[in-house]
């Protein structure tokens, strides 16, 4: 009689099983989400198509993003985790810096430009961001909110694949960033290494998302329409950016601070009133 020998599943094959049942889902997810909308959202007339789109990024971020977001949190130091997010927010802040001289907005051009001098020197090339220590706070900024100071609206809301929220001013500024080489990727872009490339682009796009789990739990609790509630707290936050009000928010300290209120009330059964949206 032949014993029968059983091998635990090999790492490609894991990798490929979990991308089948993510394309399976986010066929799924487009399906069920395909009824058209019969009185879109003011500013959002592409609702329908939106809301597809959203309920297939919702079906790949689980099965692949989410899962792989989880497993680099839980093994990776916490002070290397630290250090690789302030790196790449070092480099944003080179992009920041440039899209505030562009936008004729001088003092945050100064800052921003002293932040990344502060955390490159001092901070071990981006490593510890000392000037947040030292009260120098981040000052978000991108080409979207450089067209809308230049006077340009935003357009209907997009729900991009896989990349998210945002709007036709904005998509038209993140394929301008792209195609000009001028991004907070630009200097991993340039690395002729492919592996060690892919492997810190694949890195960035984990660290993005890990960046949004503290965001995401909040939005769980509160939210009773999860699509209007990230569309509407974008555009939000999108308009606070091009006026210029608007300072990086700690979703860690106080994950509500910069969001509107589509929950429930603790004392009440009855939802909370929605908040009108103002996502880039």
């Amino acid at each position: 009689m032949t014993a029968s020998v059983s091998y635990p599943p090999s790492p490609t094959r894991s990798r490929n099983s979990r991308l089948q049942l993510a394309t399976v889902l986010g066929a799924c997810a487009l399906g069920a989400g395909c009824a058209t909308v019969t009185h879109p959202t003011p500013g959002d007339p592409l609702e329908s198509v939106n809301r597809s789109i959203f309920a297939f990024n919702e079906a790949v971020d689980g099965a692949v993003l989410k899962p792989i977001t989880l497993a680099y949190r839980d093994l990776t130091p916490a002070p290397a985790q630290r250090c690789i997010s302030n790196i790449f927010g070092n480099l944003s802040d080179v992009w920041s810096a440039l899209n505030s001289f562009l936008q004729g907005r001088g003092h945050d051009f100064v800052n921003t430009l002293g932040r990344v001098m502060f955390n490159t020197t001092v901070g071990l090339g981006g490593c510890i961001d000392v000037a947040s220590m030292n009260g120098a706070h981040k000052i978000p900024n991108d080409f979207g909110t450089t067209l809308g100071v230049w006077g340009l609206g935003s357009g209907p809301f997009l729900m991009l694949p896989l990349l998210g929220p945002s709007s036709v001013r904005d998509g038209v500024g993140t394929l301008v960033s792209v195609t000009s080489s001028i991004s907070p990727t630009t200097p991993v872009l340039a690395i002729e290494n492919i592996p060690v490339r892919n492997s810190i682009l694949g890195l960035y796009g984990v660290n993005q998302r890990l960046g949004l789990l503290n965001t995401e739990a909040m939005i769980d609790q509160v939210a009773i329409d999860r699509y209007s509630f990230i569309r509407d707290a974008y555009l939000q936050r999108r308009q606070s950016l091009v006026n210029g009000n608007d300072t990086l928010p700690d979703y860690g300290e106080d994950p509500g601070a910069d969001l509107p209120d589509y929950g429930e009330d603790p004392g009440n059964d009855s939802p909370a009133g929605a908040v009108p949206a103002s996502q880039p």
